[in-house]
């Protein structure tokens, strides 16, 4: 127990919180809250706790307060998290920011897969959009990543974390990084240069911040259209990246033969190896695949058709059953030595450590029909089911989660036929869960199996099985396969239903890592535990 999670928040605070924590990291945690006086805006408030971040978090002060900083300096953009206000005292720091109610973005697209074409160029326009702005206010963002793209509820992507930000231009002054920081799939390779520099030489390499941006705009983009990174890091360790660099970016791997050609040829000028030869954003507005026309792009780059948008992006989505269950992955000792000596700064918003669970219960997301008042957050005590069990049976066929376990791909007409906004195709909630019939002392242990299988390391002796709502908890710690950290948990929950059967949720909740290494974790886990998983045909 780290007693300094227990120190009192501030007592004085301009708003009142209207959720238990709906994420957190080493040192931060994340509530909804809204004004004193008023019942919206619904906001987020970031609550970093001051001491516990410098001694623990591998974390300044100063990069505390220059978070804070750059954030509100950037100013008011659609497709950036705004800033509201902050605030300390003596313990905390607190910020207030706009809140994404659409979650993750790569949390709705498939892995291996990604989205159609235009979907890809409506995201991709729109982080552009976003990212330019920052640079124009002279700001880099330097931690460009799927972890740091969230959405709106109408689906418009929101640009979120400005931990690792750092000004570049200052009336007119230009300065160069040398910090390395960022997720290696998604850096640019001079970052990674300058961790390693020759000793015995006193000259520090350095870069510059906006072009690294626009290399991982670049493999967003790729990762959009194919639903993979092109390689793990761009170094010499991995052959995909060596195989890019040799033919000048006309790759023979196969992924890159997924690539449209128009934006085949868009990507190779915004990743170029070297940096002073990449595209610029007026290079990049120019190109023809930017500017091909998209059904889904209005005049102001939102979404024009977000119905359409969303169903067509949904459909993607796909668990097939018959696929042969994974074997194990690598040793964990092995991937908790990698995670452990990962010389590369974490975002503040995903650090290492999960903070102690005092102030942590996620919010649980409600079934379609069940008649609870959205004003209040769905807790496990009131998540009960309605009392005939076809309301439940027709309320699990039309949650949009089900979708990807039916044999049949696509969407269910009655829930394209009832949809009004975005998020009634595609919820604010993950996507990674699904429900279960099975008692909960076996599934339980089929989870615990799975995760063994896969090497994730778990407490020794049998798995915790409560009798109340809330079955079991399992802590995730592992790393994915290109061994960046992966951190999450996994919830186990009954829902109710009429005649005292029991229906089981399990819903997987990620801290930290790659939103679409996630989603390949928790397929590898369905697919362990297929004979437990609820399906719309069963």
């Amino acid at each position: 127990m780290i007693q300094s999670q227990l120190d009192p928040l501030p007592d004085d605070l301009p708003f009142r919180f209207i959720s238990k924590t709906i994420g957190r990291g080493a040192y931060a945690s994340i509530k909804k809250a809204i004004p004193l006086d008023a019942q919206s805006p619904v906001f987020a408030v970031k609550l970093i706790h001051k001491g516990y971040a410098v001694k623990h978090g591998r974390i300044s002060a100063k990069q505390i307060a220059m978070e804070v900083s750059l954030h509100s300096h950037i100013g008011q953009h659609p497709n950036i998290i705004e800033w509201f206000a902050t605030g300390e005292d003596h313990i905390w720091r607190w910020i207030a920011m706009e809140y994404a109610e659409g979650g993750d973005l790569f949390d709705k697209i498939e892995a291996d897969v990604g989205v159609t074409e235009d979907i890809a160029q409506v995201y991709f326009y729109q982080l552009i959009s976003g990212v330019s702005f920052m640079h124009s206010k002279g700001v880099a963002h330097r931690d460009l990543k799927p972890e740091n793209i969230l959405m709106s509820e109408n689906g418009n992507l929101k640009l979120a974390d400005f931990g690792m930000a750092t000004m570049f231009e200052y009336k007119g002054q230009r300065k160069l990084s040398t910090t390395m920081c960022g997720s290696p799939p998604y850096v640019a390779p001079e970052v990674l240069a300058c961790g390693r520099v020759d000793k015995k030489s006193s000259e520090v390499t350095k870069y510059s911040a906006e072009l690294v941006d626009i290399w991982s705009c670049g493999v967003i983009l790729f990762v959009l259209l194919v639903g993979n990174t092109p390689w793990d890091e761009p170094t010499s360790q991995s052959w995909e990246y060596l195989e890019y660099k040799k033919t000048n970016g006309r790759s023979t791997d196969s992924l890159w033969e997924r690539i449209p050609t128009e934006a085949h040829s868009l990507l190779r000028g915004m990743m170029s190896i070297e940096p002073k030869k990449r595209f610029s954003f007026a290079q990049i507005r120019q190109h023809p695949w930017y500017t091909r026309h998209n059904k889904f792009l209005a005049a102001d780059g939102q979404i024009n058709d977000p119905i359409n948008l969303a169903t067509k992006m949904l459909e993607n989505l796909h668990i097939d059953f018959s696929q042969q269950a994974p074997s194990s992955q690598r040793q964990s000792q092995d991937a908790m030595d990698i995670d452990s000596g990962s010389s590369f700064k974490i975002s503040s918003t995903q650090p290492e450590t999960p903070i102690n669970d005092v102030l942590f219960d996620w919010e649980r997301p409600a079934l379609r029909t069940l008649a609870i008042s959205s004003t209040q957050p769905v807790s496990r005590a009131d998540a009960t089911l309605p009392t005939q069990s076809s309301n439940f049976f027709d309320a699990l066929a039309e949650e949009p989660s089900m979708s990807q376990f039916s044999q049949t791909r696509g969407v269910p007409l009655s829930l394209t036929q009832h949809a009004q906004r975005f998020k009634d195709i595609i919820p604010t909630h993950s996507f990674t869960r699904f429900f279960s019939h099975m008692p909960p002392q076996l599934l339980v242990q089929m989870l615990s199996d799975a995760l063994h299988n896969l090497n994730v390391p778990l407490p020794s002796g049998p798995p915790y099985v409560g009798q109340g709502d809330h079955v079991s908890t399992f802590k995730v710690r592992t790393v994915d396969d290109r061994k960046q950290g992966l951190h999450g948990e996994i919830l186990v929950d009954k829902y109710y239903l009429p005649e005292s059967q029991e229906l089981l949720e399990v819903r997987f909740v990620k801290l930290k890592g790659d939103p679409l290494e996630w989603r390949r974790f928790f397929k590898k886990i369905v697919l362990l535990c297929k004979d437990g998983v609820y399906k719309p045909e069963d």
